[in-house]
């Protein structure tokens, strides 16, 4: 009788260890799914499965195309269908369209603290606006207005699978997340190095090559200003920096060009300013520019549109028709990345 109770007591102490160790290992289990890999780059990041959750349904944009300007909290997914579409022309390349979707969804979550972002510095209660301050975003509604009715369904669903094909995936620089995923309209022939125009130097945000834009309705341009606007638009950030239209011509002259040919340094009156200033300050489609003088005009011949740095998406249309995929793409644009899926 006593050995029948000792084994009966051996093998409750048994089955009560091995339900610890089990508990322990489960619970262990639990504790590694915190991290989320990447199948193909074998990358890993800091984000946590709740996070991901969490940002997933509440990425906060401030409408202020919307006459409301309300903010509305929206499936990450969502957003980035909405911006894709405002974005990039709908027929434009699929291998292309991708390559947005990546980069809008990092610019997204690099703007979510949870990612290591910042929302928008003049918005309080928002992630971000749905703007050119920050992406452009257009309901479906919205974008169905610029669309010939013909062709409204057909776009939104080639945009609608471009997305869906890169669900989750972001760019990410040694193992974090890109905070910087600039993108811009049309290079003239090569991207400038972020230090040139932001004044801040991204490892991932170097001077490419980007040929075959050609097409782009933008790559050329000719603005013209009167030497009044001129002379008023400069002198109101800098005071009596221009004095006479008479003698503008004298005032103005470009002093350095950057390795990409945008212009660095201009010498305004008697203040030496950037190129970028000047773009901004004029209006200018690029820091790419020649100057005219004619009676009583200034003329400014561009070459792109937009800043510049990153993404050429006029580039990645070409990169695409070239045969491309939207990875390859991306990693022309943004040197050193790899792609990270946050669902896998």
């Amino acid at each position: 009788m006593k050995k029948i109770v000792y084994i009966i007591s051996i093998i409750i102490g048994f089955t009560v260890i091995s339900s610890l160790i089990i508990t322990t290992f489960a619970n262990e289990m639990k504790g590694s799914k915190k991290v989320v890999s990447v199948s193909d780059v074998n990358t890993k990041l800091n984000i946590d499965e709740h996070k991901i959750k969490k940002v997933d349904g509440e990425i906060k944009i401030r409408l202020l195309r919307n006459a409301t300007g309300y903010v509305e909290e929206m499936n990450l997914e969502d957003y980035v269908l909405g911006v894709v579409s405002a974005e990039m022309p709908a027929e434009f390349p699929e291998e292309a369209i991708k390559a947005q979707a990546v980069a809008a969804r990092t610019y997204a979550l690099a703007h979510v603290e949870e990612f290591g972002g910042t929302s928008y510095s003049k918005e309080k209660n928002a992630n971000l606006i749905d703007t050119v301050a920050n992406q452009v975003y257009y309901s479906k509604d919205q974008r169905f207005q610029g669309w010939p009715e013909s062709k409204q369904e057909g776009y939104w669903n080639k945009i609608t699978e471009a997305v869906n094909s890169t669900k989750g995936e972001v760019l990410t620089y040694e193992d974090k997340l890109v905070l910087s995923p600039y993108f811009f309209s049309t290079s003239w022939g090569s991207t400038e190095d972020a230090v040139n125009v932001f004044n801040h130097n991204e490892p991932y945000l170097k001077s490419v090559d980007s040929p075959g834009e050609e097409d782009s309705p933008k790559y050329t341009y000719k603005t013209e200003k009167s030497n009044i606007d001129v002379i008023s638009a400069i002198n109101a950030k800098y005071n009596n920096c221009l004095s006479s239209s008479e003698s503008l011509k004298s005032q103005i002259n470009i002093l350095e060009r950057d390795s990409a040919n945008g212009v660095s340094k201009i010498k305004v009156g008697n203040e030496v300013l950037t190129g970028v200033e000047i773009r901004k300050l004029l209006k200018l489609n690029s820091t790419n520019f020649q100057v005219e003088f004619r009676d009583n005009v200034v003329v400014f011949n561009t070459k792109g549109y937009g800043h510049n740095v990153g993404m050429s998406q006029w580039g990645a249309r070409a990169m695409a028709k070239a045969g491309s995929g939207y990875v390859d793409i991306l990693k022309h644009y943004y040197t050193g990345i790899e792609i990270f899926n946050m669902y896998k």
